[in-house]
């Protein structure tokens, strides 16, 4: 055999053993969860493309932000204490698409890496806003009754597991004491397991708490996943994504269709602590709406007093001044929505200012105090 065959034989043998140690783990760990992280790695912009999910359309009347031509961002930001090219340092840290919208007016509007208006760029954790704003409009309409119910109202299958205590509150502002592994680069965490895994039903099943509720804020998404099960079952016969397209995408006349992604495609669940996929400019319509208190040009879409208590801080048991019901608060009067890639929805009420910015990672930026700084400039 010749030295050519023999290194073509290895390197097929090799990918044979690869396939079959994948199936091997496969039928091992529940539902190919590390086949899957094997193969995607780590959390990445073009997730959306991976996993199965669910459309959500947008109505036949579209809101289109306004190009202000006088519009302009900053030449340079203050960045550590000193003056930084804006442009420059927004490329150079992973950014995609960056966004500025002050009095309903584009200021801004710049994409990289053959990005544009019209691309779906994965939101990761900003749905757990986006799922805060459906608990609102889920008690606005009824479907929940208070957000001092138990959980097990509504998931019943945790009352073994000790969680009749756990209040839909305490999810909201991460105090539940649940004992959730948040590390993404561990095959074997929650968080692989929610993110890779095909049945996020099963696995909630199995969650367990590590301290009584109320004691800790700790960010895991495995409680916007709970929120996500809890309004499933409050929504009976309709899915969370097409509560979303009637609720917010097709009232805040989204420019594009969106998705959501699903744990798998039959009789799926929403990923609810991440993934939903759409444009920078629909974003922004998600930090419009709440910067006008949940009001969408004169129509009421979510209760004022919901966006109010959503982005306030509170002195409630064990919550931290900076989270407050699935919102990140940097500063007094302004709050945002987060993803782990470093998308962002940023809003300033009190300037009236949207900055949306999405990127295939953080960089080395600081983007709250980019955001900061901007709304200084603004």
């Amino acid at each position: 055999m010749s030295k050519l065959k023999q290194i073509w034989l290895t390197y097929h043998l090799t990918r044979v053993s690869l396939v079959i140690l994948l199936l091997l783990v496969c039928f091992t760990f529940d539902a190919c969860k590390v086949v899957r992280f094997v193969v995607y790695n780590f959390a990445d912009i073009n997730d959306h493309k991976k996993f199965p999910s669910r459309p959500v359309h947008n109505g036949d009347e579209i809101f289109s932000f306004v190009s202000d031509t006088i519009g302009k961002a900053p030449a340079y930001l203050p960045i550590n204490g000193q003056q930084v090219p804006f442009e420059a340092y927004l490329k150079d840290n992973k950014t995609v698409a960056f966004l500025i919208i002050k009095n309903d007016r584009i200021q801004y509007e710049k994409y990289w890496n053959d990005y544009d208006s019209a691309s779906i760029v994965p939101s990761f954790s900003v749905a757990k806003s986006i799922t805060s704003i459906l608990i609102g409009c889920a008690l606005d309409d009824k479907l929940i009754k208070s957000v001092d119910e138990p959980i097990t109202n509504y998931i019943p299958e945790l009352l073994p597991n000790g969680f009749d205590k756990v209040t839909i509150e305490h999810l909201l502002q991460m105090t539940s004491g649940l004992d959730f592994n948040e590390g993404y680069y561990n095959p074997f965490g929650h968080v692989a397991t929610f993110y890779y895994g095909t049945n996020l039903r099963k696995a909630i099943k199995k969650l367990k708490l590590k301290r009584a509720p109320g004691e800790k804020f700790e960010y895991v998404s495995g409680s916007t996943q709970l929120l996500g099960l809890i309004l499933e079952r409050a929504l009976q016969t309709k899915t969370i994504s097409s509560y979303l397209e009637e609720k917010l995408w097709i009232p805040l006349q989204m420019e594009h269709d969106a998705s959501w992604s699903l744990d798998r495609k039959k009789n799926g669940l929403e990923k609810t602590f991440c993934c939903i996929n759409a444009t920078a400019r629909d974003y922004a319509k998600i930090g419009r709406l709440y910067l006008n208190g949940g009001n969408w040009n004169g129509k009421q879409i979510v209760s004022h007093s919901w966006v109010e208590q959503s982005t306030t801080p509170s002195d409630s048991p064990g919550s931290a001044s900076y989270y407050q019901y699935q919102w990140w608060i940097p500063s007094k009067g302004t709050f945002l929505a987060q993803g782990i890639l470093g998308q962002y929805i940023y809003v300033d009420p009190s300037k009236d200012l949207i900055i949306v910015r999405l990127g295939a990672g953080n960089g080395k930026a600081d983007w709250w105090d980019v955001f900061a700084a901007l709304s200084e400039v603004y």
